[in-house]
């Protein structure tokens, strides 16, 4: 999100007749977009600006501005930390100096092959150990009209395929009057001429319907992949995270998917060592992934995040070295569960769109988001290609290009 963010303000300062420095050095206006979802990340931040005040006091003339989930509400809170910084203003907006944008969609400077498009904002969830509402705010909705017209230009500039981007894109259009889903909204996109794929995340297993998921079934556009955050496999340490659901509800959740798409890509986040948590409790964590067999698992140590309700109700008492090793186990086992789901593709083909070359060779995503790698002399950016797939690993894929059946 903060990338789709930071191309599109790129772009709303070019239409205002900047042009970008090539040195921090050089820049008359520096703009700092921010993630802090991790303290970790937070720490960084107020890293970079404290460099930036140096080189602002050797540099008069400069202006800096602040952007993204580091500016909450108390923008007089944050004057008073970087009285340095000449404006700040919240993430998804647009710089205070500026006049109001061109009408039109504002679209990223370059848009690539597949290009990020943000539809929510904020989040209603106040998961225990998540900054985002603090930090994004509470759920506001684009209309639906401009995410397509936005959509209908990137493809007009190059783009195709889009990723469709919200904390809870699930909860899209619930704030709007019209009361539009996200499922219409993907109904819409499917009709874009020139459109090939559609991707979305993240979603909630609270809040996915079974609307959403048969549209997945039935819009030839929309790849078969989803993102489903699960987090725990224990009843009470989802209750402690404030996640609004069970396990066996998440268990349900995955079979109707299967069930309705067939081949589907699962990929889901998981948070070890919350605190409190058992052997016993994360044990349940490791059956559930050994039993749903996930194709990605983004796996992450509990670390406390100041101004959370699980900084403040909850002690950070599992200790770090049984984080690391609860981690390295989740890491372990889901390699062995990707090598397997990968080695089946030994000998199939699959449709890739290419994205660029990394170190010589060129790579892109199947429909299911597996990373694809292979050789051609030809220039295939952008292009829809059918690679045999001829090496296999729990991370990515390798083949040729079947001369015989590229688009």
């Amino acid at each position: 999100m903060n990338k789709a963010e930071s191309e599109r303000l790129g772009s709303c300062l070019e239409q205002h007749g900047y042009q970008r420095a090539t040195a921090a050095e050089k820049a008359q206006l520096i703009v700092l977009n921010s993630c802090v979802v991790r303290q970790s990340a937070e720490n960084r931040v107020i890293g970079r600006l404290n460099a930036l005040k140096t080189l602002k006091k050797s540099c008069p003339d400069l202006k800096l501005a602040v952007t993204g989930c580091l500016v909450n509400s108390k923008t007089d809170e944050l004057k008073k930390s970087f009285p340095f910084v000449d404006y700040f203003f919240k993430p998804g907006e647009y710089p205070p100096w500026l006049e109001d944008p061109k009408p039109g969609p504002i679209l990223p400077r370059h848009p690539s092959t597949v290009t990020f498009v943000s539809i929510i904002q904020g989040c209603n969830n106040f998961c225990s150990y998540c900054i985002v509402p603090y930090r994004r705010g509470r759920e506001r909705s684009r209309p639906l009209e401009a995410i397509v017209a936005e959509v209908k230009e990137l493809v007009r500039h190059g783009t195709k395929e889009v990723v469709l981007l919200g904390q809870n894109v699930d909860s899209y259009g619930q704030d709007l009057p019209e009361k539009p889903q996200l499922s219409d909204l993907l109904g819409e996109l499917n009709t874009v001429d020139g459109l090939v794929r559609i991707r979305f995340l993240t979603n909630h297993p609270k809040d996915m319907s079974l609307r959403l998921i048969n549209k997945i079934a039935c819009l030839d556009k929309i790849c078969e992949e989803i993102s489903l955050p699960v987090q725990s496999g224990s009843d009470d340490i989802l209750k402690a995270m404030g996640r609004g659901y069970t396990a066996e509800h998440y268990r349900r959740l995955i079979e109707e998917i299967r069930s309705r798409v067939p081949g589907v890509a699962l990929s889901t986040d998981v948070i070890v060592g919350f605190p409190y948590e058992t052997e016993e409790q994360f044990q349940k964590t490791f059956d559930l992934i050994s039993e749903l067999k996930f194709d990605v698992v983004h796996v992450a140590a509990y670390s406390v995040r100041p101004g959370t309700t699980a900084a403040e109700r909850f002690p950070d008492n599992v200790p770090l070295a049984v984080k690391r090793e609860r981690l390295k186990r989740v890491e372990k086992l889901q390699e062995e569960i990707a090598a397997a789901i990968n080695a089946r593709l030994l000998g199939k083909t699959a449709e890739v769109l290419v994205e660029g070359k990394k170190k010589g060779r060129w790579w892109g995503r199947s429909r299911s988001g597996r990373l694809v790698f292979f050789d051609s002399s030809c220039n295939c950016l952008g292009r829809l290609v059918k690679i045999d797939i001829e090496k296999t690993s729990p991370w990515a894929l390798q083949g040729s290009i079947n001369t015989n059946r590229t688009d």
